[in-house]
């Protein structure tokens, strides 16, 4: 039986720029790797690629102008509502500045103590101190500083009420409720852009369902160039993350044929078959800060066929403790290897499987990723990993 079972490696790669070949680079950085650390390259190892090198060999930016142009056009650039957006300088800040250079005036609706995506406003606790009802209790600036005067990020040190206030209001006339009630923001104007990011259709369907006149998401802004920018067809702003002092950086275009170049290449060097996909943020959530990692769309925009699917795999302790409770030693290993290589395809709903994780393999593939090459200065924007999908049974 081997001794190891998954690997993964953060694989060191060049400075990618704008233009550049990256399937050719990707491929080059991962076959350097492992000639260089004399690593076997087998059947079903994954060559996972961050989706930001991608984008920014794409050129899939926008500047704050576009963005502005685009929202005006979009809706009317009078009164315009928006809603939940997280609390992030580099997820956000240059989004509010593109939306509020498009509008006469904005009407930023904030969540609660927390954004969706777990970043506080204030202590959780302060709630029940101060007998305020979250899923009741809707406030405007005002009333709200006087029940909660300091709303200081716990990590940042930002107070994102007084920031995003002064962001917009350089631009137009800005204006800040606060209220988990998704119509709320109907009192103040008809039109409106949820800026939610797994929410954003339940809040479209409520807010039109209330009598809103215009609705669109972020991923209804920049799905098509506006003035020679990059844009994203299908998740529009989502996913983008500031680039410069009047830019972001787009989610991805064209993933899955990325994915699909890098696996032909790859498979034409190493002799296997090779799976591959573009990861962005992890789904997980820290249990410290409360803050849940995935303020992308989606974990992974492209992944190749044989990353489908959710994994089917039996609780080893289960059975440790249950069906080989009697055995010991070589007789307890070959007990389980043999109830490994007999489980059924689909151990949906059964005890056998009870506590494994159901999720998706991207999901999981990808936030094994991100955690790896992380979003500071490790320099590893693409990751191999081995042995994934071998199991207690196999051998080799």
């Amino acid at each position: 039986m081997d001794t190891l079972g998954t690997i993964v490696r953060g694989v060191r790669a060049p400075i990618f720029k704008q233009g550049d070949n990256l399937v050719d680079l990707v491929a080059k950085s991962v076959i350097s790797a492992v000639e260089e650390n004399n690593i076997v390259l087998q059947d079903k190892d994954v060559v996972a690629v961050t989706e930001a090198v991608l984008a920014r060999t794409q050129g899939n930016y926008a500047t704050s102008d576009q963005i502005a142009k685009d929202v005006k056009a979009k809706t009317g650039g009078k009164t315009v509502g928006l809603l939940f957006p997280i609390l992030s300088r580099n997820r956000f800040s240059m989004l509010l500045t593109g939306i509020a250079k498009g509008v006469d005036k904005l009407i930023i609706q904030l969540s609660y103590p927390s954004d969706e995506v777990g970043n506080a406003l204030f202590d959780i606790e302060l709630l029940d101190e101060k007998g305020i009802n979250p899923y009741v209790n809707s406030f405007t600036e005002v009333e709200f500083r006087k029940i909660f005067p300091k709303t200081i990020h716990p990590f940042t040190g930002v107070d994102y009420i007084d920031f995003y206030k002064k962001l917009g209001s350089e631009f137009c006339e800005c204006e800040i409720i606060l209220s988990n009630d998704t119509t709320e923001i109907l009192k103040y104007t008809d039109t409106v852009i949820c800026a939610d990011i797994h929410s954003k259709e339940r809040s479209r369907k409520l807010l039109l369902k209330k009598g809103a006149k215009t609705v669109l998401t972020m991923g209804d802004l920049m799905t098509s160039s506006v003035d020679g920018s990059g844009y994203h067809p299908q998740y529009g702003l989502y996913g983008s993350n500031l680039a410069t002092d009047n830019s972001v950086k787009l989610f991805p275009r064209d993933a899955k044929d990325f994915v699909l170049a890098l696996q032909k290449k790859l498979n034409e060097y190493s002799g296997v078959n090779m799976e591959c996909m573009v990861y962005g943020d992890g789904a997980f959530k820290d249990p410290v800060g409360g803050i849940w990692e995935l303020a992308d769309p989606v974990v992974s925009p492209g992944y190749t066929s044989g990353l489908e699917g959710q994994p089917n795999e039996l609780k080893l302790k289960y059975l440790a403790d249950n069906d080989l409770k009697d055995l010991e030693g070589e007789e307890a290993i070959e007990a389980m290897k043999k109830m490994i290589l007999e489980k059924a395809d689909d151990l949906t709903n059964q005890n056998v499987s009870l506590g494994t994780t159901p999720r998706r393999l991207t999901d999981l593939l990808g936030s094994l990723s991100d955690l790896t090459s992380g979003s500071g200065d490790k320099g590893t924007p693409i990751i191999l990993i081995q042995n994934y999908f071998k199991n207690y049974a196999d051998n080799k």
